[in-house]
């Protein structure tokens, strides 16, 4: 695994180091910050409504950082719990046309993202204690590639695809996130 996060670091570095271009004054800060997030919603016998807005910056042309908290509604047979917490990412851009290499006729970019999640759990229904259901926290690095379509000037959509890297509780890796975790967000 560690192997994994060196080679997903270095390649960042050397994308960072070779395929940026020097601009002689950076654009203003308010058009290097963005805004979005992910939506899920699933009803029936399990119900699942997740909401996860963000909030980011560009710090290069090519290199994005953000935040935000996170919160998940989940109801099964078995029960319901809330978990809740935050997140923090960062995304490199590889591509930012890869219709000049691959002629789609769209403005699809691919993306490489790293992401730290600080979740906090429901004890009672995560590990099945009786004992009055106190919460416990859970770390989980994901990382993974995305693509990112734009639909409008500052506007895309973005498809990911992470695998959890680390987890702090191996028992509950299979339950938090199936591997791979795909999601759906935007960002304008």
């Amino acid at each position: 695994m560690k192997k994994l996060l060196i080679f997903f670091a270095m390649t960042l570095l050397f994308f960072t180091a070779s395929g940026q271009k020097v601009k002689k004054e950076a654009p203003p800060l308010r058009e290097r910050i963005f805004f979005g997030g992910n939506f899920g919603l699933q009803l029936g016998t399990i119900t699942n409504i997740n909401l996860s807005p963000i909030v980011g910056l560009w710090v290069l042309p090519r290199l994005a950082v953000a935040a935000g908290p996170y919160y998940t509604f989940y109801k099964d047979p078995q029960g319901r719990t809330d978990i809740y917490g935050g997140k923090a990412y960062i995304q490199f851009v590889v591509f930012q046309d890869l219709n000049k290499f691959i002629p789609l006729g769209s403005n699809t970019g691919l993306f490489l993202h790293l992401e730290d999640e600080c979740l906090s759990l429901n004890s009672g229904y995560w590990k099945n204690v009786v004992t009055p259901p106190d919460r416990f926290v859970i770390n989980t690095l994901l990382g993974g590639v995305g693509l990112s379509q734009q639909i409008g000037k500052k506007a895309s959509l973005n498809i990911m695809v992470l695998w959890s890297l680390l987890e702090t509780d191996p028992e509950m890796g299979s339950r938090i996130y199936s591997n791979p975790e795909i999601r759906i967000g935007f960002t304008f």
